[in-house]
């Protein structure tokens, strides 16, 4: 075959993937009128789970495994829109962590809304003006994200699924890398980039900022200024990468929480995340942790932060493996409840995947 003959093969096979995947979004279409009749909600991250397993085994190649992930991401973001219009809370503005981290859950098709606070996205979530919510937890270079565990002892939302996001980190501007003045990042992400700025930009002024996105905004607009960020901002704001992966630790990983209204079924294997908070006696934390291991259940987290009720008096967050419907999981929680003064179960929900 020429190359004539093979462009013509291609555009047959692209007519037939267009009329299957609008064959697929009409079955969408008809769950979507059923999801509605029957006040079901709309995101099912389990069912999202399923997908993404099953078209992974159907995959025999040359095809990148992440590329038809990629590709189906936004084929279930477009089925997403067609049920009902979504909406995402995450911290803004565009171009942040978090919001690139929400797009890679719920791709391009939903709506996102940019929040101040985490607080504000835990309040658009409980008040509906946003379906779902995306919310650091835990940095595996920095540890627990304090805010958002002291917001969960008293908020309502269920934590839905979660996001494995590994932090990559480019330099972005608009000039070449020998005129970078000026060098404008989040001060965590300068921290995470410190040997490659000591070895590249030695000389250049460094500048904190509130966010990498409002860094790579600077930059846009700033001659001889660069930002470090994610390269998703270099469209975002018109920049160019002139270096990628420069943080000093190529395994760095944040963990994002999806948080809604619901409970996803189990799944096998699932995450629970639950908040407790003891009676003051000697050994107790001993005495609630010990059910976990007599039911043989993995802690993934253990955190604690101050109730700011009284003095020395502790909340304990826990992740573990399992879903509360789990018959183990669920003996463990109930030898657990009755040595706690209060306990919340903050969500059962898929467990992420590990990033590559």
């Amino acid at each position: 075959m020429d190359l004539d003959d093979l462009r013509k093969k291609i555009d047959e096979v692209d007519a037939k993937i267009v009329e299957l995947l609008n064959e697929r979004y009409a079955a969408v279409q008809e769950i979507g009128k059923l999801k509605r009749s029957n006040l079901t909600a709309v995101y099912v991250p389990e069912r999202e789970k399923i997908v993404f397993e099953k078209v992974a085994a159907l995959n025999k190649g040359p095809m990148n495994p992440e590329t038809l992930r990629s590709i189906y991401r936004e084929i279930m973001s477009g089925a997403l829109a067609l049920e009902h219009p979504l909406s995402v809370a995450y911290l803004g503005p565009e171009g942040t962590f978090s919001h690139i981290a929400a797009v890679s859950k719920f791709g391009h098709s939903v709506a996102y809304l940019a929040q101040n606070t985490i607080d504000d996205i835990f309040n658009a979530v409980s008040s509906g003006v946003a379906d779902y919510g995306c919310v650091p937890i835990e940095n595996s270079s920095e540890g627990a994200v304090n805010l958002t565990l002291d917001i969960f002892t008293r908020s309502k939302v269920q934590i839905c699924s979660e996001i494995n996001f590994r932090v990559h980190q480019s330099l972005l501007a608009k000039c070449e890398l020998g005129q970078v003045h000026n060098l404008y990042s989040h001060a965590q992400s300068l921290a995470q980039c410190r040997t490659w700025i000591n070895e590249n930009l030695p000389n250049v002024e460094i500048h904190e900022c509130v966010s990498n996105a409002r860094a790579a905004s600077i930059a846009a607009h700033e001659p001889g200024a660069a930002a470090i960020a994610h390269v998703f901002n270099s469209d975002i704001y018109g920049l160019k990468v002139l270096s990628e992966n420069i943080e000093d630790n190529p395994h760095n990983t944040t963990r994002f929480l999806v948080i809604g209204s619901q409970t996803p079924k189990r799944t096998g294997c699932d995450k629970t995340s639950i908040c407790f908070a003891l009676k003051d006696r000697v050994g107790v934390l001993f005495d609630a942790l010990f059910p976990f291991k007599e039911e043989e259940i993995t802690l993934s987290m253990i955190e604690s932060r101050p109730s700011k009720l009284q003095n020395w008096e502790y909340y304990f967050f826990i992740d573990l493996h399992g879903h509360q419907e789990d018959e183990n999981v669920a003996r463990a929680l109930a030898k657990l409840r009755p040595m706690t003064q209060a306990m919340r179960i903050l969500g059962s929900y898929p467990r992420g995947e590990e990033p590559k």
